[in-house]
């Protein structure tokens, strides 16, 4: 079979708000126990990989920070390949500026290479104001992901991708996104896993970026219904998950965690776990 690994979302599959999915902290003590490789995958720009190993931690589920990759990551690591040494004028928060500054990125607040939008609540017009001109002028705008809304305890809030509409519309420029499902936050992690395109298992609740972001990598993927996505939503896409799960937890129960494993040998039709 090979070595397999998995990279798995965290809000809506390990946990929703503060509280932990039944059965998610199960599932990776027996990865962690068995050494088999995975990430946490998440869109998430705001925080470092340190904030979100307490913050699992605080939910019993214990891991280190090689076990989270964000897309401040996966953007960071990007611009570097693309023009080392660079200068960003960033709207975001500590995680993304944390993940400029270790791959060698200058924060300027004029005549940047590059224009780089996360989430965040700390932005105002005057800074958007301040974008568009540097972006008219010949900066590039790069978003870490295009998710229009983030979910937060009180309900939905504004997303990376609607600041990224302001200025797109406001500039008539398109962004450049990294974040999932764009392939390349998708290659970045499976590469940090050391895993092959047949050894991945994308674990997710979202069918717009988890989902489609595996389907597209040729990934198996598996989708939990305790997030974004319910069962009836399924026949709006022209794509499908491999195998469709309540919960997490359910790959707690060997015949369900051995159905996804063997599935990565061949290219099933899709279908539920077997019941």
């Amino acid at each position: 079979m090979g070595q397999f690994g998995f990279l798995i979302d965290m809000d809506g599959v390990i946990y929703k708000g503060k509280q932990v999915v039944e059965g998610a902290n199960r599932f990776i003590q027996r990865l962690l126990d068995e050494q088999i490789p995975f990430a946490f995958l998440t869109n998430n720009s705001q925080r470092t990989r340190r904030d979100g190993v307490i913050k699992l931690a605080r939910m019993g589920i214990h891991v280190d920070e090689s076990h989270i990759f964000t897309c401040a990551m996966a953007t960071a690591r990007f611009l570097a390949s693309q023009k080392p040494g660079g200068t960003a004028f960033v709207i975001g928060e500590g995680g993304l500026l944390q993940a400029l500054h270790k791959n060698g990125y200058a924060i300027v607040d004029d005549d940047p290479d590059y224009v780089v939008v996360g989430e965040g609540r700390m932005f105002n017009m005057e800074t958007v104001e301040a974008a568009v001109r540097m972006i008219l002028r010949g900066s590039k705008l790069i978003a870490t992901n295009l998710d229009p809304n983030c979910p937060t305890a009180h309900g939905l809030r504004p997303g990376c991708g609607a600041i990224v509409a302001m200025l797109e519309t406001a500039t008539g420029l398109k962004a450049f996104s990294v974040g999932k499902p764009s392939p390349v936050m998708m290659r970045s992690a499976r590469k940090e896993l050391g895993l092959s395109t047949g050894g991945v298992v994308m674990i997710g609740d979202t069918m717009e970026t988890d989902i489609l972001g595996g389907v597209s990598m040729g990934y198996r993927t598996v989708l939990v219904l305790t997030g974004s996505t319910k069962r009836e939503d399924l026949v709006r896409y022209a794509y499908r998950p491999d195998v469709v799960i309540d919960s997490i937890g359910q790959l707690c129960e060997e015949h369900i965690f051995q159905h996804v494993i063997e599935g990565l040998a061949v290219d099933p039709a899709p279908q539920e776990a077997p019941a």
